[in-house]
Order: C-alpha cells, then structure tokens, then sequence
C-alpha cells in the first residue's frame, strides 16, 4: 500500500507539522487524514484518472521538508523576468514555503495583503477561516487531503471590498532540492464584493532532481468580483505537478483562469468552478506544447447552479513525439439554472504518430431554457493552408510553424495583460522553434 508511508509518516511528525504552522491550518489536518486514510491517492481505475497513473510518482522515497526550514536560494539572484513592459509586484514560493525576505510591496491599496499564507493565517485569523480549505472539496479528493495534512505555507491574495489592485501580481514558484522531494502548497485568492486582482504563477525547477508537487488554489469571487488567474509552467522533465483550483463565484463576479504549459514533465490539472450568482462569468482556458514523452492532463468541471451565467472553456493541446494529452471536461447546468450560456471546446494538434491524445466533452443538463455547446476536434495542420503559404513562397518548416503559433493564438488572447500576452507570443514561437529549451526568462533555466 503506496499511501501507508505517508499515513505513518504524518502520525510521527504530526507535532512538527502544527509547531512549525499556524493553528488555522493545522484544525483541518485531522479531517484531511481521516479522509486520505480512506480514500488514499486517485488510481487509474476511476474514469476520471484513466489515463493518469499519479499514484506510481509517490512510490518513491521522496522527501518533505516537514519542519519548515527555509531552502537557501536568493530568489533576486535566480529570477529574472524580461517581459517587456510587464510591472508587477513579485513574491516567491520556494518549494513550498513563502520567502519572507521579498521586497515589500510598493503602492499597494489599503487594507489589501499579499504574502505568506501562514503569516496571513496568524494576523487575519477571521478571513482565514472563512475561507481556508472551505472552496477546495477533498471529500472526494485524496490529493487535496494529502495537501492539507501536510501544508504548512502558502501564498495569499486578500482584497477587501471596492478595492481595485492595478498592478498585476506576480507569484514566483520555485523547486530547489538537492534529493527527490514532495512540495506541498496552497494559494488562496479572496476579492470581497467588487474587488479587482491579477495574478500571474510562474512554475521553474533549479535542481536536477525529481520533484512531485501538489499544488490547491482556491478563488473565492464575491458580488461584482473580478479576478484573473493566469498560471505558466516551464518545468524540467523531472516535475510531477498536481494541481487543484477551486473557484465559486457570486452574482455579477468575473473569473478567469489560464494555465500555460510551455515545458514540463507529468502534469495533471483539476480545474472545478461553481457559479453561485446570477449574472456571474467564468473564462477557463488551457495550452500546452508537449513533446518527448511529455504528459498533460486536463480535468475541467463547471457547475451552473442558478440562472443567467455564462460560461466559456477553451483548451487546446499541440503534442509530437511520444506525448501524451488528456483533456475530461464537464459542463452541469442544474435544474433552476435557466438562461445558461455554457460553452466548452477541444482542440488538439497531433504531429506525430506515436503522440496520443484522449478527450471526453460532456454535457448534463437539467434545464430547458439554455445554450450550451461543445466541440472537439483532433488531427493535423490544415494542407490546404501549409499549400496556400507554399504558394506564396514561404518554407515548408516555417509555414508549419507559423501555423501552429497561429493555432495557440485564441487561447493567448483570453489572457486580460497586454505584455504578458505579447510575451508569452514570442515564448510559444521559441518553444516551437526548440530555442526554449526550458524557459527563455530567468536564470535558473539554463
């Protein structure tokens, strides 16, 4: 039994994890590990983990940084993005733990915190709790159980009401371990009653080990909220990430989410949104440029629950080599959700015969007055285009090229960040052209 390690493990350090926490996160582990107990990690027996083995990556000795001793790494001196024109206030997750040397934030509003989940946890014990491990189900989850039982840090984003942060935020995830290591982190984003934010995540790996990461997101989007949650990961091969993002949404609330994988090793995203209010959106889009024996799953499930919502998903997958692309998406529009607008889409590049791609819309629908659609589609570039760019005296490779950055472009254009949008442009041109080999914008990719 792969779990049971971990189930010891946490019994003998149970001390350790509370004395180097916050009381906020250590009254959820108790629950969290009566549930892993039971249900321990997902296995390829569930439909929904079909082609997504996650057990095996936690049947290695791994370690975990269980006293929460910082990791010696000069985030400054390792990162350093060139965006153009792209200013955002920078903070750092290293592992798993919040680098509590960060600059301070400069002209940030009033009443808004940005930082260390645990220091968070302490000063505002009342938001915290509100809010904390309440979005993220894990009844039926054991690796959101598995990551509260072990969390001790985190990433916090609190904007109280009528608040509008207009410099977008960047969050800085970085793996530094010198043995094969489990990272266990949690971020959580709450915009009170027409409060505004973005956040940009950035995933990068330093050390030449194996790293499996669990990572819980919960947004929580009050009456007139705007958030947007753009997430690139540009991982080493080595990077097992499972990630989790929860968000509920109340009347009038906007959400969009991006995830953006350029480079990374075994990758699983379970995205689940409920919308709450009337009048609510939610923007879900995912890209992911897979090659190697590269692996990029995509579990998508949005939950209308009362009327008048809007709901659009886009994600799209370009995979060669021996790559591997999943995408499961869900649509449930319950019985009172009148007026829906529901869309999904799937679309996927496949330029190999050895790359496999598997996807599965779905659409449940318990009520009469709505408009919902879904679309797949799965094959190779277009030979009538790659024939029209020919004619016109443009290379055979780069007409290809060209294509495909082409291809990406709707995906891109969710994003609400002009910079990051032109960057992210020339990023995926790189990628496609082999001159990205990890990620063109930093110092610790090499």
């Amino acid at each position: 039994m792969i779990e049971q390690q971990y189930i010891d493990l946490f019994k003998q350090y149970r001390s350790e994890l509370d004395a180097n926490s916050a009381e906020g996160l250590n009254r959820h582990r108790d629950a969290a590990f009566d549930i892993f107990t039971q249900i321990g990690f997902p296995s390829s027996k569930q439909e929904e983990y079909k082609h997504s083995n996650i057990m095996r990556y936690f049947d290695k000795d791994l370690g975990l940084n269980l006293r929460n001793i910082p990791i010696p790494v000069n985030p400054y001196d390792a990162f350093k993005c060139d965006v153009p024109n792209l200013s955002t206030y920078t903070c750092f997750l290293i592992n798993d733990r919040y680098y509590d040397k960060a600059e301070q934030a400069e002209n940030l509003p009033s009443g808004v915190f940005v930082g260390s989940l645990l220091q968070f946890a302490k000063e505002y014990p009342a938001q915290f709790g509100t809010y904390y491990a309440q979005i993220a189900d894990m009844r039926d989850n054991g690796i959101v159980a598995y990551n509260t039982m072990f969390a001790q840090d985190g990433f916090v984003v609190y904007v109280p009401k009528n608040v509008e942060v207009e410099k977008p935020l960047q969050l800085i995830n970085i793996l530094r371990g010198g043995v094969d290591l489990n990272v266990n982190r949690r971020i959580l984003i709450i915009a009170e009653e027409n409060a505004h934010v973005k956040l940009l995540v950035c995933d990068h790996a330093v050390d030449d080990v194996h790293f499996v990461v669990t990572q819980v997101t919960e947004i929580s989007a009050a009456a007139s909220a705007q958030v947007d949650f753009y997430e690139l990961e540009e991982n080493s091969e080595k990077v097992t990430r499972l990630s989790n993002l929860f968000s509920e949404q109340k009347e009038n609330s906007n959400v969009v989410t991006s995830g953006i994988t350029l480079h990374n090793g075994y990758t699983r995203n379970n995205y689940r949104f409920r919308l709450l209010g009337e009048y609510a959106e939610a923007h879900a889009g995912g890209l992911a440029i897979c090659d190697k024996t590269q692996h990029i799953d995509n579990f998508a499930f949005l939950d209308h629950a009362v009327p008048n919502c809007m709901s659009n998903e886009l994600f799209k997958n370009v995979l060669k080599d021996k790559a591997t692309g999943i995408f499961c998406g869900k649509i449930l529009v319950e019985k009172d959700a009148q007026k829906t607008q529901a869309y999904q889409t799937n679309r996927n590049l496949v330029s190999s015969n050895t790359a496999q791609m598997f996807s599965k819309p779905q659409l449940e629908i318990y009520a009469d007055d709505v408009k919902c659609s879904h679309g797949l589609t799965t094959g190779q570039l277009d030979e009538d285009a790659l024939f029209y760019m020919r004619a016109r005296g443009i290379d055979k490779e780069e007409a290809r090229l060209l294509l495909m950055v082409a291809f990406t472009r709707d995906v891109v254009d969710m994003i609400r960040i002009p910079a990051l949008q032109e960057r992210l442009i020339t990023l995926i041109d790189k990628r496609f052209r082999g001159e990205l080999m990890r990620c063109g914008n930093c110092n610790v990719c090499k």
